[in-house]
């Protein structure tokens, strides 16, 4: 799942991408709102945690174009504002969710992973194939009763296998998906990874290669 930090404040903007990073999940980060509305053009995001105060194109504009545009990104709202006013006057651009600074980081993963789920391409939070079970917001990989020591990649890359319920996933969507906009196109990242997670799965083998188009379970 790819996420779009939009904060103005560069440290603050590192450290909640990093902290996100650390559940398995890809981050871009953009400093302005006009860096934002230019990730959104080039890249798919299941959410956007929006700074209101950005500078240049205003977060409540960035907001706004989110909803209106062909995008089907949700939007968490991160401020310092915390008035009922303010609150109610970011639901109404549109935003998913509001979460005020400072805030508790945990609460910031569970709640981007939930907006994650409504999101229409999104699977459910406890996938199941067989033997092998993928419980996400655990971050918990287990089959025949044997628990998976699995990296973030190995695990996000898994995650988009299940979701996908027999159908092929394209080295391309794995690539666009689960890695950020410092992968390397050109890179083998998605073929060394598939194969070190499938030497983890076990026998009899889960993950199929289709050549040619991609990856399937």
């Amino acid at each position: 799942m790819r996420v779009l930090v939009a904060e103005d404040e560069p440290a603050l903007a590192e450290l909640v991408a990093e902290g996100l990073r650390k559940h398995a999940l890809a981050v871009d980060v953009a400093l302005s709102g006009d860096e934002a509305l230019e990730r959104l053009e080039v890249n798919r995001y299941a959410v956007v945690v929006l700074d209101r105060d950005l500078p240049g194109v205003h977060g409540d504009e960035v907001c706004r174009r989110i909803v209106a545009g062909p995008w089907a990104s949700r939007v968490l709202m991160l401020t310092a504002a915390a008035t009922k006013h303010d609150l109610i006057g970011g639901l109404s651009l549109g935003a998913d969710d509001y979460l005020v600074k400072p805030f508790d980081f945990d609460e910031l993963v569970a709640r981007v992973r939930a907006l994650a789920r409504r999101s229409a391409d999104v699977i459910s939070p406890v996938l199941r194939h067989g033997d092998l079970e993928l419980d996400v917001p655990r971050h918990q990989a287990v089959r025949r009763g044997r628990h998976l020591l699995l990296s973030k990649k190995e695990f996000a890359v898994l995650e988009m296998l299940l979701g996908a319920r027999g159908s092929v996933v394209s080295a391309e969507s794995l690539l666009e998906s689960v890695w950020d906009e410092n992968a390397d196109p050109f890179t083998n990242a998605v073929r060394v990874t598939v194969s070190r997670l499938r030497t983890k799965l076990g026998d009899p083998p889960l993950i199929v290669t289709v050549p040619g188009v991609g990856y399937r379970i």
